[in-house]
């Protein structure tokens, strides 16, 4: 089987989408700086190979035969040292202890692979059975495969990890600078009440993509362990309140903002291939908009949930109140502070606070607009 380092191998179409934070949860127990990855460390250089499962679930134990209970606290070297044996090591779910050495696995010889090792056939048909995150060390390619969810994912060197990185991070940096640049001309069209279709799609489409390579990124610096702390402060540098931005993006243009169908929105985006989101048409379609219209002609107003998000210490119960009580982004802008207070829990300070901040961020958008 083709192997490319780094990459999830998925058994059928959309896999490849299982929940990040699975994906984050394994390559986390096997980063540098760990025991676990220093452990497989030793048995790599030593080249005996190894088949490690984590986790020690009824389902595991029923696909286990032989070998020496252990029940010991977890040490790299005690890894090394049981892992010359043949068998595998079963240790708890949190890699704290070594249960088992030695022993056998016996999954469902009827569950497909397209491994050809023993080693690994075993170590994917017991991940696809029990649902542990197994992790197979081959004895002379010095290749880590981990096995979770149906997914399979090569371990790469860290110098590569690094580069992969750096290249991640200056697409971000551009595909950033963009959306700031669209995300500033949505702001200033939004106080005009001037917003299209196309200029709300442009964004979301724009913020789409931030996200994945974001994603990407937090999968490289998970895997990078001790060694991505600095790549780490860079993303979240330049991500700032990007995810909330996003979020808030669609409540404000979404034809329907109930929480069901914002989720619905949100999953669906979520499952678009990269190029499904070059459509804004598409993009249109799931906000709920008829499929037919001239976006650059069709007017939409927004909620209000993006731009009062960046009114300073305005806590977000205060937003929704405020956007219940107006309906609209222009009500808000408009009202004068009597009218503000009567909202629930916006007092005379809170309301010439929301004021204020709002001319200034209408004064600060005007001026990026046309200088």
């Amino acid at each position: 089987m083709a192997e490319t380092r780094g990459t999830i191998k998925a058994e059928k179409r959309g896999a490849e989408r299982k929940p990040a934070k699975r994906i984050l949860e394994c390559l986390s127990k096997v980063a540098p700086g760990t025991d676990l990855r220093l452990g497989i460390e030793h048995i790599i250089k030593a080249k005996t190979g190894g088949l490690l499962v984590i986790g020690n679930s009824d389902e595991v134990l029923a696909v286990t035969d032989g070998g020496f209970l252990i029940d010991c606290k977890f040490s790299p070297f005690k890894l090394y040292e049981l892992a010359k044996m043949d068998g595998a090591i079963i240790l708890n779910e949190d890699a704290s202890r070594i249960l088992y050495a030695n022993t056998q696995l016996i999954p469902d010889p009827s569950l497909s692979t397209l491994e050809t090792g023993t080693r690994h056939r075993a170590a994917e048909r017991t991940a696809r059975q029990t649902g542990a995150l197994v992790i197979s060390i081959s004895q002379k390619r010095d290749v880590v495969s981990l096995y979770f969810d149906g997914l399979k994912y090569v371990l790469e060197d860290i110098r590569v990890v690094l580069a992969k990185c750096n290249q991640a991070l200056q697409t971000l940096e551009r595909y950033k600078n963009r959306l700031d640049q669209v995300s500033a001309n949505l702001t200033a069209l939004e106080f005009e009440d001037l917003a299209t279709l196309f200029d709300v799609t442009t964004v979301l489409q724009r913020s789409e993509m931030v996200l994945r390579i974001s994603t990407e990124l937090e999968r490289y610096i998970c895997e990078l362990g001790t060694e991505g702390r600095l790549i780490e402060m860079q993303l979240n540098e330049l991500m700032g309140t990007m995810v909330d931005d996003h979020a808030n993006l669609i409540r404000d243009y979404a034809v329907s903002d109930s929480p069901k169908r914002i989720k619905e929105i949100r999953d669906t985006l979520e499952q678009r291939r990269p190029k499904e989101l070059l459509s804004l048409s598409d993009l249109a379609d799931i906000l709920g908009y008829p499929t037919d219209v001239n976006l650059l002609e069709y007017s939409v107003s927004s909620r209000g949930y993006r731009i009062l998000s960046k009114v300073p210490h305005l806590p977000v119960s205060a937003i929704e109140n405020m956007v219940k009580h107006f309906q609209s982004f222009q009500k808000i802008f408009n009202a004068d502070v009597e009218e503000l207070v009567r909202v629930e829990g916006c007092g005379p300070g809170r309301a010439q606070s929301i004021k204020d901040s709002l001319r200034r961020l209408n004064e600060l958008n005007m001026l990026d607009k046309y200088i």
